[in-house]
């Protein structure tokens, strides 16, 4: 490992229990690092594009490429044609936040072998609280999504659908639906990570009985990923029933998604603020989502999945209204659903 005398780091070495471990630490430390069956690199904080400085023997071996080919080049290079954008800005916010993240990507090998990559990074700070290293870890996840796969056909016909899983499934129909993307593979990874944006609107009805859920747990649910640090929410306890919480979920995604790819959370100095109020005489609700740091109005051009998920969810499953307004200090959009939005389906 890489010694800096006059600092010490967070979290990089395990404590001691006698003078002799002590004194050797570091070096067992190294020893373990390198040993490890879990793949695992460090990259430099502080040097321009975070390039990798430490790569174990597991990581070589997962990917294919040998230590000159890795050492002082970006985690990058993993990606590939097939690499979920979305995956890779969830993976962003989390180093520009400089917080420990987790996220599940797909990756590439050096012979060109896709495989599926749970990625956990983890920040390292000095005692100044200065950023100084960035720790991932990786497990192969490919085998068990094969064996999830197999184990998801085979019971997929035994599943009872009740009207809970209905109203999912009409939201998937209309993910599937309006999709026009060109490539299959990013088609896919799109599909995915809604669905995925569903089931954890879905798993938070469960854990809750199914009861209604605050506006404010929901926003924090979908966009927190993307700007643990870099959002503000405001506004009073709302309440949403059941059917209403996974369109909303679904639309929270996709203005999150947007917002990390190509609005204010992918500008350097872009800022996100999220508020909510009732709707007329207290029925449904507003909500206002403003980016500060976007810049001009894109020029316009045809209609990306994104915005045509928002407009299907809150116009058609909700019956409500979506308006979006560029001025000079961003982007504003204001969507306000009425109460027939909350009516079960």
């Amino acid at each position: 490992m890489t010694s800096h005398p006059q600092k010490k780091l967070h979290g990089d070495l395990p404590s001691a229990s006698s003078k002799a471990a002590l004194v050797d630490r570091k070096e067992l430390a190294a020893i373990a690092f390198e040993r490890t069956r879990m793949p695992m690199v460090v990259t430099d904080a502080r040097r321009p594009d975070l390039p990798i400085v430490l790569a174990n023997k597991s990581f070589l071996e997962l990917t294919g490429y040998s230590a000159d080919e890795v050492l002082g080049r970006n985690c990058r290079f993993l990606q590939g044609p097939a690499t979920s954008p979305i995956a890779v800005a969830e993976i962003r916010a989390g180093i520009a936040d400089e917080r420990e993240a987790s996220v599940e990507i797909l990756n590439y090998k050096k012979n060109g072998e896709p495989f599926w990559n749970r990625l956990h990074l983890s920040p390292i700070h000095g005692d100044d609280g200065r950023i100084l290293y960035f720790f991932g870890s990786q497990i192969d996840m490919t085998e068990y999504r094969r064996i999830e796969a197999l184990e998801a056909s085979e019971h997929r016909l035994l599943m009872e659908v009740d009207h809970r899983s209905k109203n999912v499934l009409a939201i998937v129909d209309s993910i599937v639906r309006l999709s026009n993307a060109d490539d299959p593979a990013l088609y896919a990874a799109a599909i995915q990570h809604r669905v995925q944006a569903l089931a954890r609107a879905h798993n938070l009805l469960a854990e809750r009985g199914w009861a209604n859920i605050s506006v404010e747990e929901l926003v924090r649910l979908q966009v927190t990923p993307f700007a643990a640090t870099r959002a503000v929410f405001s506004g009073p306890d709302i309440r949403l029933p059941a059917p209403a919480v996974q369109p909303v979920a679904l639309v929270l995604h996709e203005l999150a998604v947007n917002a990390a790819r190509h609005g204010a959370l992918a500008a350097a100095q872009g800022r996100l603020s999220i508020s909510w109020t009732p709707g007329p005489s207290g029925a449904g609700f507003s909500l206002h989502w403003q980016e500060v740091g976007v810049g001009k109005a894109p020029t316009p051009t045809k209609r990306g999945f994104g915005t045509v998920i928002v407009g299907a969810m809150v116009e058609k499953q909700l019956k409500g209204r979506v308006e979006k307004t560029w001025s000079d200090d961003g982007l504003v959009i204001e969507i306000e659903v009425p109460a027939v939005g909350f009516a079960g389906r």
